[in-house]
């Protein structure tokens, strides 16, 4: 029973659920970079290059064999490094988006710790002490 309390305890902490909804819109970001890599950043990349489609850019290291009757009897052996080249993009937009993201929060943070702090107001002195200084004044006059 131990075992199982301990785990629904961790199962409800706030961090596992803000691990989840930070997983989920991770996902749906990837989901956003990729269409930017292939449809937005790729196709005039592809065009200086001479019209180049990376994503069809592979190395065939076995052609596929055809049968008689023309169907593709077995598939061909590629190395596809222009997904890859794709990927790397994709890569690189995701940590260049999270560097300003945690660029940006790390200052805000900054900025809250170099805020000047209320001057704190002393505490009034204890009672005696109050009653010590009196009477030290009234026996210099």
């Amino acid at each position: 029973m131990c075992f199982i309390k301990e785990f629904k305890e961790f199962a409800v902490k706030g961090n596992v659920v803000d691990l989840a909804v930070g997983f989920i819109l991770g996902g749906a970001f990837s989901t956003i970079v990729k269409s930017l890599v292939n449809d937005i950043i790729m196709p005039p990349i592809g065009l200086v290059l001479g019209g180049v489609d990376f994503s069809n850019l592979a190395v065939v290291l076995k052609p596929e064999v055809l049968a008689e009757d023309g169907t593709v009897a077995t598939e061909a052996v590629t190395i596809g490094y222009g997904l890859f080249i794709n990927n790397v993009l994709s890569f690189v937009i995701v940590a260049l988006c999270l560097f300003f993201i945690i660029k940006g929060m790390n200052s805000l943070k900054k900025k809250e710790e170099e805020k000047p702090a209320e001057p704190e107001v002393p505490p009034p002195p204890p009672r005696e002490e109050v009653l010590l200084e009196e009477i030290r004044d009234l026996l210099k006059k």
